[in-house]
């Protein structure tokens, strides 16, 4: 392959020629790419680093007459929309995140998921789409208030999770948790309640969207402060193993914070003393607004499990299969005594960070190149295609979760608010503190 290299002015910021056949925009920040031509049409990228925030610009159609390949410095923001199709949002696209691809593409329909299986995937992204795509409307009326971040997206991390824990295993997240709550057992009613505030919430109206909670069900929250459940679950995987139980704790948290110096401490502790802890990151990107690669050096986020010692791996969170098949194996890992497990489970949210987040900082086009592996229709498409079940039956699923959410929204309105004497209920005290005085 003919190579050239071209080095572009990264102060540069007007739109000018590089050669005869390429144009576009420079930015401040150089980065480096391979480029491959196709013959009278749109060059195709193998890259190396993505962009950290995109933009729309168009690299013009190369000519047959053209070297066939080359190496060209240019702005990551430019690669992030031109490669739309075939990248992730921030972190480095590297030959493992093709091959996880490439892997959920072979083991679609396997044998070791059987109809039951794939028909509680279904349901449960379902209902947990449905749920959210509600709430945001029910926002836009101000009937519900306060903070809301939704899962809308993300559903496959929390039904292939499921599907592959114990209800005895405990589960601490933060709190873009609705989905994950859902799939935990907290009913439709008591998540909408809870979300208008009311006294039939699954925390008596009194947490909203960000702090469920229930000690029946082993969830712990639903955690507002940025990486402060990293310790908690830490905590709680410590008590799990004080106590001789062959349980795990299931300890989630996002890409922003996997930044938080707790993160460190917790897996410092936990290899340490071998403690019971499944570390999952849902990396969908961005921080807020903030992409992964604007954060840090390490982008592929696996890898901070590396310097400890932590078996580590990155996951295609938009398929339930693959979150399945990986929480199983890090189960069986630390059921075994072995100590912690972490896992990168890369997703991506359709809606903004929070409902008053507009997501202008990512194109329509990125976006969109996620939505055409949306998990929802990428399992129903399996289940049809390998005779798994039929459209009637998914059919009755759909009905089914049409009259749940409905119900939900219906027993939301009904119920009542809390009285003011409930602020004096639920509190830690002690009767003998000696530091308060009448």
């Amino acid at each position: 392959m003919v190579e050239k290299v071209l080095r572009l002015n990264p102060l540069t910021h007007k739109r000018r020629p590089v050669n005869d056949d390429i144009e576009l925009l420079c930015f401040r920040e150089v980065f480096k790419i391979n480029m491959g031509a196709r013959p009278g049409g749109r060059a195709k990228c193998r890259f190396l680093l993505r962009d950290r925030a995109p933009q729309r610009y168009a690299i013009s159609p190369v000519p047959s007459n053209t070297f066939p390949g080359a190496n060209i410095l240019f702005p990551s923001r430019f690669i992030s929309y031109f490669c739309a199709r075939q990248t992730k949002y921030s972190p480095e696209l590297t030959q493992q995140t093709n091959d996880m691809v490439a892997k959920k593409k072979k083991s679609a329909g396997s044998a070791e998921h059987g109809k039951d299986r794939y028909l509680y995937w279904y349901e449960l992204m379902l209902r947990i789409r449905r749920f959210e795509e509600r709430a945001l409307v029910l926002y836009g009326q101000q009937k519900i208030r306060g903070f809301c971040h939704v899962y809308i997206g993300q559903e496959a991390v929390a039904a292939g999770m499921e599907s592959a824990l114990r209800r005895e295993d405990c589960i601490v997240t933060a709190y873009r948790q609705h989905g994950t709550a859902l799939g935990r057992g907290v009913t439709a009613r008591e998540a909408m309640a809870e979300l208008f505030g009311k006294v039939t919430g699954i925390v008596k109206g009194k947490g909203g969207s960000m702090h469920f909670f229930s000690a029946p069900l082993k969830y712990f929250g639903g955690n507002g402060i940025v990486g402060a459940q990293i310790p908690i679950g830490t905590g709680i995987a410590f008590a799990e193993k004080y106590r001789g139980t062959d349980n795990l704790c299931v300890t989630m948290f996002g890409d922003g914070a996997s930044r938080q110096g707790a993160l460190h401490e917790s897996f410092n502790m936990a290899m340490a003393w071998k403690l019971p802890v499944l570390y999952i990151v849902e990396n969908n990107g961005y921080a807020m607004g903030t992409s992964v690669s604007r954060t840090s050096n390490v982008v592929e986020l696996y890898k901070l499990g590396l310097s400890y010692d932590m078996p580590s791996e990155a996951v295609d969170g938009m398929n339930p299969e693959s979150v399945h098949d990986a929480v199983t194996r890090a189960a069986e890992h630390i059921r075994a005594g072995k100590g912690p497990y972490y896992l990168e489970i890369r997703t991506y949210r359709y809606k903004g960070h929070s409902v008053s987040d507009p997501a202008k900082y990512r194109t329509k086009e990125e976006v969109e190149s996620f939505k055409e592996r949306d998990p929802i229709k990428m399992t129903e498409a399996t289940i049809l295609e390998k005779g798994i079940a039929t459209q009637e039956e998914l059919q009755v699923i759909r009905d089914r979760v049409k009259a749940e959410i409905e119900d939900c929204v219906r027993f939301a309105e009904e119920s009542p608010y809390p009285d003011a004497s409930a602020l004096y209920e639920d509190n830690y005290t002690q009767a003998d503190y000696p530091y308060i005085r009448d």
